[in-house]
């Protein structure tokens, strides 16, 4: 193995693969060592030093110095078995100190004794059997460095490319790693284009064999907080709070945000001049309707801004405890207040954390007259 030639190897792959040169140097003295044991037949314990600027490799074998040779040992266990304790050192590694002390005069038990074992011919198998070993440790480094990359990314959007599809995924391509975007959690009725680049919300990155999985959604109601967060300077910057966020993915959004600024508007710093802010934010969730809500600390006035579109309401508290609401609303806003299915009034309950209940006034009137 020209070292020269080796230390330019080793550069590119450290390079190439982003990861410590130490690491690398590490696997491949490992690697150096176990190729040692099996084309040598070697009984003791070998050390492989690799020179970090030359190159050159060396083996040494060394030999442990003791008072009393360690063959290992037996015990029992709970259940009456018994099991072979091996020694601490390997029997082969193992040197006598009177034995020692002939080689060395004045050495001591727990010291080493160190030969060097370097074939000539070394490096040509060395390089042959250790190949394998080196890729491993490389790959598992690589996957290390990913997983730490994208580790504190869970929770966060990011950018990236359709890579490739299957019936049941889609892959985005996020730099060092790709990402699996579920179609379920697509908004429903999007269309997406291969090679295209694509907004997505990181739900769970987990460290597997082959690398990270990371698991990627456009439903979680993740995805639209960090898509106000982008677009919107005043929540970056703290001036305007993002209380919550309740969604009915592909239908409707309901986005609670207060000011702390009170000369700052916190629902007209959202929408931006002529709409510019929240248009993108509509763009980027193909339709999706989206209700600005004011939050406020009076749960009354909380609940009639969590009822829009529908206006002029009239809210009760039934019960505190319960957490119970009555929304009064007039005739022409009660299907508003409700929403198709009843997906206004249920978002409207999320974001509130209360039970509402929405009537008209004719409708209290007939129930009190029954």
């Amino acid at each position: 193995m020209n070292s020269k030639e080796f230390i330019k190897a080793l550069n590119n792959i450290v390079e190439e693969k982003n990861i410590s040169k130490e690491i690398v140097f590490e696997a491949m003295e490992q690697a150096l060592s176990a190729a040692y044991k099996k084309n040598y037949a070697s009984k003791t314990n070998v050390r492989v030093d690799i020179n970090k600027e030359t190159g050159e490799i060396k083996v040494f074998s060394y030999l442990v110095v003791v008072d009393e040779i360690d063959e290992g040992s037996e015990t029992v266990d709970e259940e009456g078995n018994v099991i072979d304790v091996p020694p601490a050192i390997n029997i082969d590694a193992q040197i006598l100190l009177e034995d020692a002390q002939k080689i060395v005069p004045d050495i001591k038990v727990g010291e080493t004794i160190e030969k060097e074992v370097t074939p000539k011919d070394f490096g040509r198998v060395a390089a042959s059997t250790a190949k394998q070993v080196v890729t491993q440790k490389i790959r598992e480094a690589e996957r290390n460095s990913i997983m730490e990359e994208f580790a504190d990314k869970e929770g966060e959007m990011m950018v990236g490319f359709l890579a490739m599809e299957d019936s049941k995924n889609y892959y985005v391509d996020l730099g060092r790693a790709r990402g699996i975007l579920p179609r379920s959690e697509m908004i429903p009725g999007e269309a997406v284009k291969m090679g295209t680049s694509i907004k997505v919300y990181i739900t769970k990155i987990e460290s597997t064999t082959k690398g990270p999985l990371i698991l990627l959604s456009r439903k979680h109601y993740g995805f639209v907080k960090r898509l106000f967060e982008s677009e919107i300077p005043e929540l970056a910057d703290g001036t305007i709070e993002l209380y919550s966020v309740i969604r009915e993915p592909g239908i409707r959004s309901k986005v609670a945000v207060y000011s702390v600024n009170e000369k700052v508007d916190a629902i007209g710093a959202c929408i931006g001049e002529k709409g510019s802010r929240i248009g993108n934010i509509l763009k980027e969730l193909n339709g999706e309707k989206v209700d600005l809500i004011a939050y406020s600390e009076n749960i009354q006035e909380f609940i009639q801004n969590a009822l829009a579109p529908a206006k002029n309401i009239i809210v009760n508290i039934l019960d505190e405890t319960k957490k119970e609401a009555l929304a009064i609303v007039p005739e022409d806003q009660l299907s508003l207040a409700i929403g198709k299915k009843g997906t206004n009034i249920k978002l409207a309950s999320r974001l509130t954390k209360y039970k509402i209940e929405v009537k008209t006034l004719s409708q209290i009137n007939e129930d009190g007259n029954k």
